[in-house]
C-alpha cells in the first residue's frame, strides 16, 4: 500500500488555501491561518489524530473568519479524500468520547462515501479570542464531514468554549486516526458492500 498523502491548493476572490496533508504521520503541524485559535484547534486535531499536517491561508480576514474557516474545510477534506484513495483496507468506523476539564466531547464517524453530519452542543460565548467565531464550529465540521464524504455524529458540552472547542477538535482528531488505520484482516478490501467508497 503506498503512501497516503496528499497535498491541495485553492484559490478564490476570498481566499487561498494549501494544505499538505500524511495520514500515517506523528502528528506534526504547521498552522497558519491568520486566526490564531483557529491554528491551535487544527494543530490539536493533528496531532492527536496523528496526521502530519501544513496549512495556510490568505483570507479576507477584514470582513470576518467565515470564508477562511469555510475554505479550510474544504481543502481539508478534499487533502483526505485524495489521501485515502478509495480506502482499501481501512477500519472505516470509530468512535470516541474526550474529557477537557469541565467539557467533553463525544464524535462517531463513517468513512463510507456518504457526507453528513450531525453537532449537538451549544458555545456559551460568541467568539473565543479577538478573532474566532463559535458559530464557525459547526459550519467548519458540516463543511467538512460533507465534502470529504464522512459521516460524523459529534456532541460537545461544558461551561467553557474553549475547552470545548479544544475537546471536539480532539475528539474529530482521535476518531478519524482510528478510522482511517490500516485493518491487517482487509489490506486488499474496499471496506463496502458496494465495492466503492462514494
Amino acid at each position: 500500500m503506498g503512501e497516503r498523502k496528499a497535498d491541495v491548493r485553492r484559490k478564490t476572490g476570498e481566499t487561498e488555501v494549501k494544505v499538505r496533508l500524511a495520514i500515517d504521520g506523528a502528528g506534526k503541524s504547521v498552522v497558519n491561518t491568520g486566526i490564531p485559535f483557529f491554528d491551535h484547534m487544527l494543530s490539536s486535531f493533528a496531532q492527536h489524530g496523528l496526521f502530519d499536517l501544513e496549512i495556510t491561508a490568505e483570507g479576507d480576514l477584514e470582513v470576518d473568519d467565515h470564508h477562511t474557516v469555510e475554505d479550510v474545510a474544504i481543502v481539508l477534506a478534499d487533502a483526505f479524500r485524495e489521501a485515502l484513495s478509495d480506502c482499501r483496507g481501512i477500519v472505516r468506523f470509530s468512535d470516541v468520547v474526550i474529557p477537557m476539564d469541565e467539557s467533553y466531547a463525544t464524535c462517531a464517524v463513517d468513512i463510507g462515501g456518504r457526507g453528513y453530519v450531525v453537532l449537538k452542543g451549544t458555545f456559551p460565548t460568541e467568539k473565543i479570542g479577538n478573532s474566532f467565531s463559535t458559530e464557525n464550529i459547526p459550519h467548519f465540521i458540516t463543511t467538512f464531514g460533507t465534502k470529504a464524504g464522512i459521516n460524523i455524529h459529534a456532541s460537545v458540552g461544558g461551561s467553557n468554549s474553549h475547552h470545548m472547542a479544544e475537546a471536539l477538535f480532539k475528539a474529530m482528531g482521535v476518531a478519524l486516526d482510528k478510522a482511517t488505520l490500516i485493518d491487517p484482516r482487509k489490506q486488499a478490501i474496499i471496506p463496502s458492500s458496494k465495492g466503492r467508497i462514494d
